[in-house]
């Protein structure tokens, strides 16, 4: 390291720390949505819960802008169980994205303590 110019070394280490940066709002943001995708999926799956608990043939209505439609309950549970699987996807994809950017900070870190550790003393 000690090869290096300071210039050299300062863009380095400012990129590294750039990185870092970047990763750690980016890990945050993913694990915001992710945690607002689960609330919305419990939701759905305690609305499939009681749709499965009515017992014969009722009526079931879904909000369309400012006014509600009557559905039939098939065509109901059938949407609900669609938007609770895309909504699975869409969680395992963030955890996913999430895994990725903490190696991502995770190593720029390490980056950063190898460079510090390894540094000259002054």
């Amino acid at each position: 390291m000690s090869a290096l110019p300071d210039d050299t070394l300062r863009k380095i280490l400012v990129q590294i720390q750039q990185t870092a940066v970047q990763s750690q709002r980016a890990l945050n943001i993913s694990r915001q949505q992710s945690a607002s995708k689960d609330r919305e999926r419990r939701i759905l799956q305690l609305t499939i819960d009681e749709i499965q608990g009515i017992e014969g043939d009722v009526n079931l209505y879904k909000g369309v802008g400012k006014m509600f439609m009557m559905v039939p309950r098939k065509t109901m549970e059938q949407e609900l169980k669609t938007q609770e699987k895309e909504l699975t996807d869409d969680i395992n994809s963030l955890n996913k994205k999430a895994k990725y950017l903490e190696k991502q900070f995770n190593d720029a870190q390490s980056q950063l303590r190898d460079i510090f550790h390894h540094s000259p003393k002054q």
